[in-house]
């Protein structure tokens, strides 16, 4: 369904918003600047703002659901005779040697690192947000492998993957926040990301490999 004036409208307000608070917070760290701030700025009222964002951290955090959601997004879409272990390796090495902003490791992060690590509530959301993701990929195994409702393994595996993806990301942003490049960084955490995976290989490799035949498996050559 294409989109429609009205929804296009709004949309571009809201990236509008996030934008320029975006920059202020960068500019002058987040706890720094006020909503009136961000309003002012963007030419708009304060109650629009809390409209289209009902915290202030919601003005930085605005793919806060794509972020969540994306690990299950990967093994959702994970090819046929690979499990979800080996889906999530391939996505996030991808991610590195693309220099992807998914895993939040890509030039010129070092700056939003900084102001994140500056600000107690947005090291909260950060938490609240690596659990809701890591709550978000029990969900997806369970349903792909059809688990029971009181099989715990869904949960127990996202807890081990989702642990080594934010030991992996904090070590980069650790390096980053030191002063280093990360074109410096990037063969070292791909050796170490290889060490931790190599690791789950061992207890969960085998875990949800999907069938050839499954719907919405996607072929090799797609």
């Amino acid at each position: 369904m294409s989109e429609g004036l009205r929804e296009r409208k709004k949309r571009e307000t809201r990236e509008r918003i996030s934008d320029i608070a975006t920059g202020l917070f960068l500019m002058r760290g987040f706890d720094n600047v006020t909503v009136a701030e961000v309003a002012r700025t963007a030419d708009v009222s304060v109650n629009t703002v809390f409209n289209y964002f009902p915290t202030k951290e919601d003005l930085l955090f605005d793919r806060q659901e794509e972020v969540e959601s994306l690990p299950g997004k990967v093994v959702r879409e994970r090819k046929p005779r690979e499990s979800a272990l080996e889906a999530l390796r391939r996505d996030f090495l991808d991610a590195l040697d693309t220099r992807h902003h998914r895993y939040g490791f890509h030039e010129g992060s070092d700056t939003f690192n900084r102001m994140l690590s500056a600000s107690p509530s947005l090291n909260a959301r950060l938490r609240e947000m690596d659990e809701a993701r890591e709550q978000s990929l029990a969900r997806t195994l369970a349903d792909e492998i059809d688990a029971d409702p009181d099989d715990l393994a869904p949960a127990f595996i996202a807890a081990q993957i989702c642990a080594v993806l934010r030991r992996l990301t904090a070590y980069a942003v650790q390096r980053m926040l030191a002063g280093e490049a990360v074109d410096a960084i990037a063969p070292d955490l791909r050796h170490r990301a290889d060490q931790a995976f190599d690791l789950l290989e061992s207890g969960i490799g085998d875990y949800g490999v999907r069938r050839e035949n499954a719907p919405g498996a996607v072929g090799p050559g797609n």
